[in-house]
């Protein structure tokens, strides 16, 4: 018997140590430990598999996991049709790595070669995922820094493991403890979770102006006026003067720095570095059109290369400076631009948009409200996206679950 230290650095998911709150760590002081070894908690054999290819494995498309050797993803690469060959839960490992794929399995799955199952000696009902995921943490943080490809995780190496487990006064291992500790450390993530969730929306709604993203009269007014509203086609290059071509800068020629540099691409809306050299700065409030006839607003300054033209709608609203890169993007983005064809900057000065008129000239007030009401109903989603990934966080956990 013996007291156990330290705690915070074997919780799971990594988070950092220092910051078990009073009561946990009262109940884990207070807690009697004892030293166990892994071989004599687990027999540890390799799962079975299926000798197959991978092709043969993963097609087509199925429900259970497959769990690999990959360290992410607690070990799954994919998902096959086929039965699984073992039933959860279940500690896995992999004997082909360092030690850092000791995932818990918490339902059926399909093993892979190589991939090692644990099974208790005694007491199988008991080891749950709650007690399961206290003992990968441990074996997680015994095993870091100890092993390479040179000197691989083997099933010899795991058994001889000594990990410290919460004990009863017979010195047989507190089960009880082990899943109150794992509720308590995985309530403070989902709250934890709630509270950057939060903080991310309330960033997000101060940064873009919208305190209160509930539509009001003016928001709904917007949206039922362009339901009927009168369109017509304007031309770019008339109602915004030429584009501009951005500069070809070879990526070894780049310095890094803090300017945005826009090249073709929809990864990183087109942003491919940050740069240092001296180049010609394009405004924010200004839109990008890529060779592939793409079209994204910019609101910030930034430099382009000449894949990309430069429509000035800086003095226009952003709202409204939105709605017309909605509109570009639909009247150029229709699959008449490749690597063959590329849009220039005189496709951008050719390029005729529908937008909505009042008086026979783009109505601006009624784009700069309906862009408006429209980010409200985004900012909407995405607060009822974070209410549901923290909902669906409490139902895997089974925490606030009545």
């Amino acid at each position: 018997m013996g007291s156990f230290n330290s705690l915070e650095e074997h919780e799971p998911g990594g988070r950092s140590p220092g910051k078990i709150d009073t009561s946990l760590r009262a109940k884990l002081e207070s807690a009697q430990w004892g030293e166990f070894r892994i071989g004599d908690l687990f027999n540890i054999h390799p799962t079975r598999a299926y000798k197959l290819t991978n092709g043969e494995l993963f097609s087509p498309v199925g429900r259970i996991p497959v769990v690999t050797n990959s360290s992410s993803n607690n070990g799954i690469t994919g998902f096959s049709t086929l039965p699984p060959t073992e039933v959860g839960p279940m500690l896995t490992f992999s004997d082909t790595t360092t030690g850092d794929c000791i995932f818990v399995q918490p339902r059926p799955f399909i093993g892979y070669p190589h991939i090692q199952g644990m099974y208790p000696v005694e007491q199988p009902d008991e080891w749950d995922c709650a007690s399961l995921l206290f003992v990968a943490a441990l074996m997680r943080k015994a095993a870091r820094g100890r092993f390479s490809y040179g000197n691989k995780f083997t099933r010899d190496a795991a058994r001889d493991m000594q990990i410290m487990l919460p004990c009863k006064s017979d010195k047989s291992i507190d089960f009880q403890a082990m899943r109150y500790i794992i509720a308590e450390l995985e309530a403070r993530h989902i709250a934890e979770l709630e509270a950057r969730h939060i903080a991310e929306l309330e960033a997000y709604l101060s940064s873009a102006g919208l305190s209160d993203c509930t539509l009001d009269e003016v928001d709904y007014g917007a949206l039922s006026a362009l339901a009927s509203a009168d369109w017509a086609s304007f031309n770019l290059k008339q109602l915004f003067g030429p584009s501009t071509r951005g500069k070809r800068l070879k990526s070894a020629d780049r310095t890094v720095g803090d300017l945005p540099f826009v090249t073709a691409g929809e990864s990183d809306t087109g942003v491919s570095a940050f740069i240092g050299n001296d180049v010609q700065v394009f405004p924010a409030g200004s839109f990008t059109i890529d060779m592939f006839g793409s079209a994204k607003f910019r609101n910030y300054s930034y430099g382009g290369d000449d894949h990309v033209a430069v429509v000035h709608t800086e003095n226009l609203t952003r709202n409204a400076a939105i709605f017309v890169t909605g509109a570009a993007h639909k009247a150029a983005h229709t699959g008449a631009f490749d690597y063959g064809r590329n849009f220039y900057a005189k496709d951008a000065d050719a390029l005729d948009i529908s937008l909505p008129v009042k008086d026979g000239k783009p109505d601006w007030e009624l784009m700069d409200a309906v862009i408006g009401a429209t980010h409200k109903l985004v900012v909407q989603g995405v607060a009822e996206f974070a209410a549901h990934e923290i909902e669906a966080s409490r139902k895997i956990t089974g925490l606030g679950v009545e």
